[in-house]
Order: structure tokens, then sequence, then C-alpha cells
């Protein structure tokens, strides 16, 4: 772990600036054989939307039901590679957005939106606006890979998932929200690790 020894305290996140104050949060992480660089440029190429485990599959074909039941089910993207986030122009094309980057080190990551809807409602922010943003009814949601060197020979890839809403009233439908699929996110993250776990162990051959 990146530690500072004269006070105990790790090294500041940028996850910690983007979202200080969180009510709901998830975090996994997987030790990988490969270097922190690597790791870390696998994770910045991953597509999530490659993403694929028989676990994770039925979580994404459950939570689109809704839209395919009411037929409107919106197109898909071509890719959504994590990169991109931090490379491109994406306004309008999908709702995440980069706040933050430490090369090497840590990427973040976040968007509003109201989750807790059939059909998941998006409010699109600028990142600079986004920590402060306060406009009621609505979650803020970040999240960050995290790269610890682990030992000498293999790295620590954290991934953390994290919540605030904007007022009582959406942070108690979240919470009815987040009772039925904390499980489920945990499949998720789980799965995105094992996807730049593998990318990253290919590349050292």
């Amino acid at each position: 772990m990146d530690t500072d020894a004269s006070t105990g305290t790790g090294a500041p996140l940028l996850l910690d600036g983007a979202l200080p104050e969180f009510r709901f949060a998830r975090l996994e992480s997987t030790a990988i054989a490969a270097p922190p660089g690597t790791v870390f440029d696998a994770a910045r190429d991953l597509d999530l939307l490659s993403v694929h485990s028989p676990l994770f599959d039925a979580v994404m074909w459950m939570r689109a039901m809704p839209d395919r039941l009411r037929d409107r089910t919106p197109p898909p993207l071509p890719s959504m590679r994590v990169a991109d986030l931090f490379d491109l122009a994406s306004k309008g094309e999908q709702p995440w957005m980069a706040l933050g980057e430490t090369p090497g080190r840590e990427l973040v990551f976040g968007a509003v939106g109201k989750v807790w809807k059939p059909s998941i409602e998006w409010r699109w922010t600028e990142p600079v606006d986004f920590t402060p943003f306060d406009e009621p009814g609505w979650a803020k949601m970040a999240a960050a890979f995290v790269v610890h060197p682990y030992g000498s020979r293999r790295t620590l890839l954290t991934y953390e998932a994290r919540t605030v809403c904007t007022d009582p009233e959406s942070t108690a439908r979240f919470l009815r929200y987040w009772t039925l699929v904390s499980g489920s996110v945990g499949i998720v993250l789980r799965a995105t690790l094992k996807a730049v776990r593998d990318a990253a162990e290919r590349e050292c051959g």
C-alpha cells in the first residue's frame, strides 16, 4: 500500500476529493501477477462493455428487463472504454464522466442519476460541478480503480463505488434500491477486476 510512514496514513485519493462524504459504498480488490504500470494500463484500456461472466451477464440482463418490457431499450453503445472517459469529449453519449486521474495510480469517474427508477434517469453535469452538485432528488455515484504495489512481484488493484444522495427522500429511495442490488454490485465489481487481471497477466506472458 502507499503509506506515509511518519503518520501511518495512506496517500490521499482523488476519489476522496470527488466524493468525500458518502452513505453507500462497495469495495472489491484482487492481487495481480503483473507490475503496477501494466495493471494501470489494463484498467485504463478496459472496455466495460466487454466484461462478461455468467453471474455478471445475468445481473445485466435483469437490470435491462424494465426497458425491454416497455420497449425502450436504448441503442447499444459501440464501446465504453475507461480511457475514452478521460481522452474524448463524451458529453451526451453516455452519462459517466472522468473526475480525475493520477497516472499509474488512480482513475476516478462518476455520474448523477435516479438509478432506483425502472428506466434510469441520468443528469449530466460538468466534471467540475460534480462534487458541489446538490440539486434535490438525485444520487451522485463515483467509482475508482486504484493501483497499489504489493510485494515485489504483484499488484493489488481495488475497485470502489460510492454513492451519496442529495436529499433525504432520494436517500430513502436509494436505500431501498441498495438493499436489493448491493450483492449484484459486488458481482459487477469482481467481474470487472477479473477482466483487468486477465488482461494484465496476458500482457506479462
